[in-house]
C-alpha cells in the first residue's frame, strides 16, 4: 500500500504538490483510481481520484478511518543534535518507523550543532511515517534550550548518561510500561555537570543503556526501542 499525506484533506479535497506529482507522474494514476491518504492526526481516507493534475489532484473521501496508534501513552525523546546532520536524520526516520510521538532538539552546554533546519527533518518525519503505514505524524520542537525544556512535565523523566561515576540505572530495568516516557539525550560531548544537576533538580533520572558507549542518535534509537518493547512484553 503507498500511503499519501494530505493534512487537510477533508478540507480541500486536494493533495499537495509533492503528492500530486508522485500520483500522476511516477505511478500514473488517473480519475477513477482509488489512493489512500492520511492527514497526520491519526485518520485515513480511502480516496477516488476525480482530477488527476501534477500541481493539484482533486479528489473526493469515500471512507474515513480512525488509526489508533499501537503503542499507549506518549514517547518523547528529547536530543541534542550532532554534528552530522545525517545522524539525526537517520534516527528521526528510524524513530517514527518504530513509533514516537515528539522528538525535541535540544541545546546544551557542550553542542557542536545549534542550529537545524526543522523543515528538512519534517520531510523525513513524513516520508517515515508513509513509509510504515502511521497515521500520526511525531511533533517535532526546534532547538530548545535544556533550562527551558526542563519546566515541562512528563511521566517517566529518564536522562542517559555516560560518567560512570556517576550512579546511573539500567534503563530497561527502571521503564514502566505503557506510561508516558520523555528520555534526554545529551550532546557528542555529555551533559555538563551542571546539566546533570538541573536534570536532577527536574526529577529526571540518569540511567545508561549498557556497558557500550553509543553514539547520540544510536543512544536515542535504543531508548525508543527499547520502550516499544517493554511495552509489547507487557501485553503478552
Amino acid at each position: 500500500m503507498i500511503q499519501f499525506y494530505a493534512p487537510e484533506i477533508e478540507k480541500t479535497l486536494t493533495l499537495p504538490e509533492s503528492d500530486s506529482a508522485h500520483c500522476t507522474r511516477v505511478l500514473r494514476l488517473t480519475a477513477g483510481d482509488e489512493i489512500s491518504v492520511v492527514d497526520g492526526r491519526g485518520h485515513r481516507f480511502r480516496c477516488v481520484i476525480t482530477e488527476p493534475h501534477a500541481k493539484h489532484t482533486h479528489i473526493e473521501i469515500a471512507e474515513r478511518e480512525d488509526l489508533l496508534k499501537p503503542w499507549k501513552g506518549r514517547v518523547t525523546v528529547a536530543i541534542a543534535p550532532p554534528k552530522n546532520m545525517d545522524r539525526l536524520e537517520w534516527f528521526a526516520e528510524k524513530a517514527t518507523e518504530m513509533g514516537i510521538d515528539r522528538i525535541v532538539l535540544l541545546r546544551c552546554r557542550r553542542s557542536e550543532r545549534k542550529e537545524v533546519r526543522c523543515d528538512r527533518v519534517e520531510k523525513i518525519l513524513v516520508s517515515a511515517m508513509k513509509q510504515s503505514l502511521k497515521g500520526v505524524l511525531p511533533e517535532l520542537t526546534p532547538i530548545t534550550l535544556l533550562s527551558d525544556f526542563l519546566k515541562e512535565d512528563f511521566g517517566q523523566k529518564y536522562f542517559g548518561y555516560c560518567d560512570a561515576d556517576t550512579p546511573r540505572l539500567l534503563f530497561t530495568e527502571e521503564v514502566r510500561p505503557c506510561s508516558d516516557v520523555c528520555v534526554l539525550i545529551g550532546p557528542e560531548g555529555d551533559f555538563s555537570p551542571e546539566e546533570v544537576e538541573m536534570c536532577r533538580k527536574a526529577g529526571y533520572i540518569p540511567v545508561t543503556f549498557g556497558d557500550a558507549r553509543l553514539r547520540t542518535e544510536t543512544a536515542a534509537l535504543f531508548a525508543v526501542a527499547a520502550i516499544h518493547v517493554i511495552n509489547q512484553l507487557s501485553s503478552q
